[in-house]
């Protein structure tokens, strides 16, 4: 899965990890990704890492912003 492989090598400490990999697998249930090999979890993965940076801590409210920001329809 592209945010387990992105974070691997991450100094994020577990529980940064924890809650982008929380945001991640919501996201991806909400757009109703299937194929965690589709290239669109990469751009997911990124986003999400990306807005979890900003400080935001809520796994929920991470991938709202990150589906909204992308512009993807919710599954």
């Amino acid at each position: 899965m592209a945010i387990y492989r992105i974070l691997q090598n991450s100094p994020l400490g577990p529980e940064e990890i924890s809650r982008l990999s929380k945001a991640y697998e919501q996201a991806l249930r909400r757009i109703g990704v299937q194929d965690r090999n589709d290239p669109l979890t990469e751009l997911i993965a990124k986003k999400i890492i990306e807005i979890g940076q900003t400080g935001l801590k809520d796994p929920a409210e991470i991938c709202g912003l990150a589906v909204e920001e992308l512009g993807l329809p919710k599954g």
